[in-house]
């Protein structure tokens, strides 16, 4: 079933969610407005399968669970609900009260930016429009680490939590270059997240 999004007037939460379930597509919700998620380029699905690849490889054994693009999240204190490319929680992750299928408690979100996504995904103050996905993922009190990353040239901009208010920001853009995801203790190195190469 395809969900249509013609209503003029806000959606509530509860008819985000009633709809969704029965929708062959993805949709984000954001202040009573559904949104439709586009899919993804190559180039975006093959590094976001080589950093799940690089997680999973590390985090083998460990309490950990990685969810990728499919799995739903809620930010509770903006009522909104997204689909993170992939995202990091302890386990068993915590899940919304009353429902099996919308996580709550990340400590690691990653984005994969393309063309359509990067001015919501991008916490640049020249792109903030209010609707910024890093400001939202802000207020979730797990969240200790932020990733973006490119996929039409190498470059990484890492954002580590160190205090309530204060983020390290870090940008990696030489293929030779490794960092340390600080909230699960994993090294990549951006050869290997770039393996495939670049979309034109």
């Amino acid at each position: 079933m395809t969900l249509t999004t013609s209503q003029t007037k806000p959606y509530t939460a509860e008819e985000y969610l009633a709809l969704e379930v029965v929708s062959d597509l993805r949709h984000e919700y954001r202040h009573g407005e559904i949104i439709p998620m586009t899919g993804g380029t190559p180039a975006h699905n093959e590094i976001t399968r080589m950093l799940v690849f690089l997680l999973t490889a590390d985090l083998r054994k460990q309490p950990y669970s990685i969810f990728v693009t499919d799995q739903r999240l809620w930010i509770p204190d903006l009522d909104q609900y997204t689909y993170p490319d992939i995202m990091v929680t302890p386990r068993p992750p915590e899940l919304k009260p009353d429902r099996r299928d919308t996580v709550i408690n990340p400590i690691l979100l990653a984005e994969v930016l393309s063309d359509s996504t990067e001015k919501y995904d991008s916490p640049s103050e020249t792109l903030c429009d209010r609707g910024d996905k890093f400001e939202a993922y802000r207020t979730i009190s797990t969240v200790q680490e932020y990733l973006l990353i490119a996929q039409d040239k190498p470059h990484v901009e890492q954002y580590v939590k160190q205090a309530e208010n204060q983020w390290l920001f870090t940008e990696y853009h030489d293929l030779s270059a490794t960092f340390k995801l600080q909230s699960v203790g994993v090294a990549i190195s951006l050869a290997d997240l770039y393996e495939a190469g670049f979309s034109e």
